[in-house]
């Protein structure tokens, strides 16, 4: 079942982004998360993207057995932001599983 293994990625990533000090208690502002921009990378850290707007999102599609995204491309972007933070490899490598996993559905 995608939706089950699904949530069981967002799970880890959200347990990365905490083990890794990126989970914030501070949601950003509704213009911050408005952005029309790939990853509102204008207005937030893709961290901030992640918590606020991904997985948020995602698990709204899981909760009403909506489709899941064939198409994402998270790692690249993840390891793009993160290329100086080899601690971070762990997550980015969770974000490529979790890639794979959805484009093979």
């Amino acid at each position: 079942m995608p939706y089950i293994k699904t949530e069981q990625y967002l799970i880890q990533i959200e347990q990365n982004l905490k083990d890794a000090n990126f989970w914030s208690s501070t949601k950003p502002s509704a213009q911050a998360l408005a952005s029309s921009s790939p990853f509102a990378c204008d207005t937030m850290g893709f961290e901030q993207w992640l918590q606020f707007i991904f997985i948020p999102k995602m698990q709204q599609l899981i909760c009403m057995k909506q489709a899941l995204p064939t198409q994402i491309a998270l790692a690249p972007m993840a390891a793009h932001v993160w290329s100086q933070r080899d601690d971070l490899n762990p997550l980015i490598r969770l974000l490529a599983e979790l890639d794979t996993f959805l484009s093979e559905q």
